[in-house]
């Protein structure tokens, strides 16, 4: 079994407000495992970044316990905790060099200037910024930048390291290079990384396992795959890419399979929760699961091509089956073009368990 590194247990947080009290977290109970990605995802207010100053000591919580490696900390103060934080705007010392930002904390611990050069070293190789150590932060790009922030962060070596937002300043090809520096530099440390983000894309090419949280509950924690195949609720299966959601109308039940009338027809599935015929229930289809095939081929159900919309590796369809529109995404790799046009009748093949039913 993994080692907690950290445990929410319990953890509520309110805040005094114009109108009475704004509870940012509500009952939270989560563990975060000893060298483990893991993010709290989830739009804004949602309660994620409390989460993380909770941890780091610059909130309390209003009650519950907050534990790191099996001792309570939510009473120590931030610089009696062994955590480091990257805050969305670095925060270097512009009169400082690259390598002094580095030092500095190793300095307010005390430690001895040789012990402090060689960490300064190792940690400029380690975020390949050695080149740069006698440079100003003003002389670095943003992403420079972060990669400093990063190595003074783990400088202390922190048992966690908490990362609030740390990609949202750049642009988009430096923030998908540094996803990969991010993720090379936890399994070459062995920290636990705790990442908050509102990308959907960022937490699943990163974490090990992500909390889903809004409205200052968590919604749903699992790895990326689990999360993203088998959203527990309508909030998560929208906040995670993209879906259809359908209603739908249980037809029969036979073992674990469900078939559910939608549309033009029918579709198979499965659910951890007993149903039976009639039950009205809530679908999750994801565009990418749905086969679009020339009308003369079966599939579940027939429809029409309304709208399509040509994004380069792929063509979406609006389509109309019966009384409900869904959106579906066909690869343009063989054509490189959309196979169908708006009017063009289809039949569309929906795998077994692609259709994921909704419990909320």
């Amino acid at each position: 079994m993994a080692e907690s590194a950290v445990g929410i247990s319990s953890v509520t947080k309110t805040f005094p407000v114009e109108t009475g009290i704004l509870t940012a977290l509500d009952d939270v109970s989560l563990t975060i495992n000893n060298n483990e990605f893991f993010t709290l995802l989830g739009p804004s207010g949602c309660g994620k970044t409390t989460l993380l100053r909770l941890i780091a000591g610059f909130e309390y919580p209003t009650s519950g316990d907050i534990i790191l490696f099996g001792a309570s900390i939510q009473n120590l103060p931030p610089h009696q905790r062994p955590v480091n934080t990257v805050f969305q705007q670095y925060a270097l010392f512009p009169h400082m060099t690259v390598a002094e930002n580095v030092s500095f904390a190793l300095e307010m611990l005390g430690r001895a200037k040789s012990e402090r050069d060689k960490t300064v070293k190792q940690m400029l190789e380690l975020v390949k910024m050695s080149d740069y150590a006698g440079r100003k932060p003003t002389q670095l790009s943003g992403g420079q930048q972060q990669r400093v922030a990063l190595a003074r962060a783990l400088a202390p070596h922190p048992k966690v390291l908490l990362l609030d937002e740390p990609l949202s300043a750049l642009d988009l090809k430096l923030r998908q290079a540094m996803r990969n520096e991010l993720k090379h530099l936890q399994r070459e440390t062995g920290i636990t990384f705790i990442f908050v983000t509102h990308d959907q894309e960022e937490a699943l090419t990163m974490s090990d396992r992500i909390a889903v949280m809004s409205q200052g509950k968590v919604q749903q924690i699992d790895n990326p795959v689990e999360i993203y195949e088998n959203p527990v609720n309508q909030f998560v299966a929208n906040f995670i890419g993209e879906t259809n959601i359908l209603d739908a109308v249980v037809s029969s039940v036979q073992g674990s399979s469900v078939h559910c009338t939608l549309g033009s027809g029918t579709v198979e599935t499965s659910s951890d929760k007993p149903l039976r015929g009639g039950d009205k229930v809530k679908l999750s289809l994801r565009p990418e699961k749905i086969r679009l095939l020339p009308m003369n081929e079966n599939g579940n159900l027939s429809g029409e091509i309304l709208e399509t919309t040509y994004l380069g590796t792929d063509t979406t369809y609006k389509i109309k089956t019966g009384n409900l529109m869904l959106d579906a995404r066909d690869p343009n790799a063989l054509s490189g073009s959309a196979r169908f046009k708006p009017g063009d009748p289809v039949s569309l093949h929906i795998a077994p368990n692609a259709a994921k039913v909704l419990h909320d």
